[in-house]
C-alpha cells in the first residue's frame, strides 16, 4: 500500500464542491465543503486557551505535555554493564577475583587491579579502572584465570554514564503525546508527575422517542445503536466521556436539551438526531435560544450532510456542540468530519497525517457532494464494502477506514484519501 500526501488528491474535489449548487443544509443554505468543515472544526479547537494540570505520570497516558520533559540526571547515572559477563582491567589473561561478583543494585564495587576480572550482571555498576566487559559466552575460566575467545576492545559492552542523556537535556518537547513509551522514559528519568493538557470532557445526548435500550425492534421502535457506539468511539479519540443521556422529542426533551447545552460541565456536547428541519428536530431552535454561534451548519458530504458545529460562550469559556445526524453511519460521518478534528485540537494533539490509497474497483459518487465509504485496507488497495447506506452499520463494523470519494465518484486505481478508524490505527495514542 502506497501512502502519499492527499492534499493534491482532494484539491480538484474541493474545487468542484465549492462550485456546486445549494445542497440543502438544515436551513436551505449552502452546505460547507467537506474539507473546509474539517478545517473549521480543527480551528475551533485550537482557538480555545489550553488548560494544564499536574498529574501522577501514570495518569497522563494519552494526554499531551504542556511542559518539556527534561532529564533530571544523567542516563545512565553511572557506568553500567551492558551484558552478563566479566569486567576486566588491562590485557588478559586475567586473575579471577573471588566472590559472587557484582549484581545490579549493588553499591559501588571496589576498583579492579590491572590484570583482574570479576563477574558482573547486566545493569550492574562497573568497577573503577575497568577496561571492558567480556560477554559470558565469549569467556572461559580455568584454574583461577579468565581467558577471552575474542579480541577485547576498550570500552566494549559498557554503557557509559550519560550515554542516553545528560542532566538538563531536552527529552521531549511541549506537545508530545504521552504514550506507554513516554511513561517508560519519564520513569527512567526519575519523574513522578507530568504536566499535561487534560482530556476534553464530552457529554453525549441521544435524541429520539423511537429508541429502545433492549430487545428486538418492534411496532415502529428501533434499537438505540448510537449510545453503545459513541462513548467508546469518542474515548478512543482521546476524550473523557462524562455521561450519555437519552432525551425525548417532546417539548420537555427540548427544554432538557437547552439546559444541557447551556449548563453542561463538558467542553463538548455531542447530540444525535434532530439536526434537520423536521417537526421534532429541536437542535437548531435550541441553539438559537442558547445564543450559539453556528460555525458549520450542514456539510456537503454523504452520508451525514445535516451535521453541525456550534460554539456557546466566548473563546475563553467556550463550549462546543457537535450535532450528529440520527442515522448510524451518518453519525459516524459526523464524528470523523467534525468531532475528531475538534477533539484532537482541544486535546492539543496534532491532526492525523493525510494519506491516500488506490481504490479497488469503481466507486459511484454523488453529483455534488463528497462521499465517505467504508473500506477494508489490503497491502495495496482500499476495498469498498457493501452496506454503506446512512442507516447501516454493517459495512463500517467490518472496515479499517472510510475512503473520501469526490463528487462524481472514483475510477478503479484512483488515489483516495483515507480516514483511519481509531481501533485500526493505534487507538488513542496516535
Amino acid at each position: 500500500m502506497t501512502r502519499t500526501d492527499a492534499d493534491g488528491a482532494l484539491d480538484e474535489a474541493l474545487a468542484l464542491v465549492s462550485r456546486t449548487p445549494d445542497t440543502g443544509g438544515a436551513g436551505g443554505h449552502r452546505a460547507a465543503p467537506w474539507l473546509r468543515a474539517r478545517e473549521t472544526a480543527a480551528r475551533a479547537g485550537t482557538s480555545v486557551p489550553a488548560r494544564t494540570h499536574r498529574v501522577p505520570f501514570a495518569d497522563a497516558l494519552g494526554e499531551v505535555l504542556t511542559a518539556p520533559l527534561e532529564a533530571l540526571s544523567d542516563l545512565p547515572s553511572f557506568d553500567t554493564s551492558a551484558m552478563d559477563g566479566w569486567a576486566v582491567a588491562g590485557p588478559g589473561p586475567w586473575r579471577v577475583r573471588p566472590g559472587d561478583g557484582i549484581l545490579a543494585g549493588d553499591e559501588q564495587p571496589a576498583p579492579l587491579a590491572d590484570g583482574e576480572a570479576v563477574r558482573i550482571a547486566t545493569g550492574a555498576r562497573v568497577p573503577a579502572d575497568t577496561t571492558a566487559v567480556i560477554r559470558s559466552e565469549h569467556a572461559r575460566a580455568s584454574g583461577g584465570q579468565l581467558y577471552s575467545d575474542r579480541p577485547v576492545n576498550t570500552g566494549q559492552d559498557i554503557r557509559p554514564r550519560g550515554q542516553e542523556c545528560r542532566s538538563g537535556d531536552l527529552l521531549l518537547p511541549v506537545g508530545s503525546l504521552v504514550t506507554p513509551a513516554v511513561l517508560g522514559l519519564a520513569a527512567a528519568a526519575g519523574y513522578d508527575e507530568l504536566v499535561t493538557r487534560p482530556r476534553p470532557r464530552v457529554e453525549i445526548l441521544v435524541l429520539g422517542d423511537e429508541l429502545l435500550t433492549e430487545g428486538r425492534p418492534h411496532d415502529g421502535l428501533i434499537r438505540d445503536a448510537l449510545s453503545p457506539m459513541l462513548g467508546p468511539w469518542i474515548t478512543r479519540l482521546g476524550a473523557e466521556v462524562i455521561g450519555t443521556r437519552r432525551l425525548g422529542d417532546d417539548p420537555a426533551g427540548a427544554e432538557a436539551l437547552l439546559e444541557a447545552v447551556t449548563s453542561s460541565t463538558a467542553d463538548v456536547v455531542v447530540t444525535t438526531g434532530g439536526t434537520a428541519s423536521g417537526p421534532v428536530d429541536h437542535v437548531h431552535p435550541v441553539l438559537e435560544r442558547a445564543g450559539a454561534e453556528l460555525l458549520v451548519d450542514g456539510v456537503a458530504v454523504r452520508p451525514g450532510h445535516p451535521m453541525l458545529l456550534a460554539r456557546i460562550g466566548d473563546r475563553d469559556g467556550a463550549r462546543h456542540v457537535v450535532g450528529l445526524p440520527g442515522n448510524p453511519l451518518a453519525a459516524v460521518s459526523g464524528l470523523l468530519t467534525l468531532a475528531e478534528p475538534l477533539l484532537r485540537a482541544l486535546a492539543g494533539r496534532r491532526q492525523r497525517p493525510r494519506y491516500t490509497v488506490p481504490v479497488e474497483g469503481d466507486v459511484p459518487g454523488h453529483p455534488y457532494d463528497t462521499r465517505l465509504v467504508p473500506v477494508l485496507l489490503t497491502d495495496e488497495h482500499a476495498v469498498p464494502l457493501r452496506y454503506n447506506g446512512p442507516a447501516m452499520l454493517r459495512g463500517v463494523a467490518g472496515a479499517d477506514a472510510l475512503a473520501v470519494v469526490p463528487p462524481h465518484g472514483a475510477r478503479s486505481g484512483q488515489e483516495l484519501e483515507i480516514l483511519d478508524l481509531p481501533w485500526a490505527s493505534g487507538g488513542c495514542f496516535t
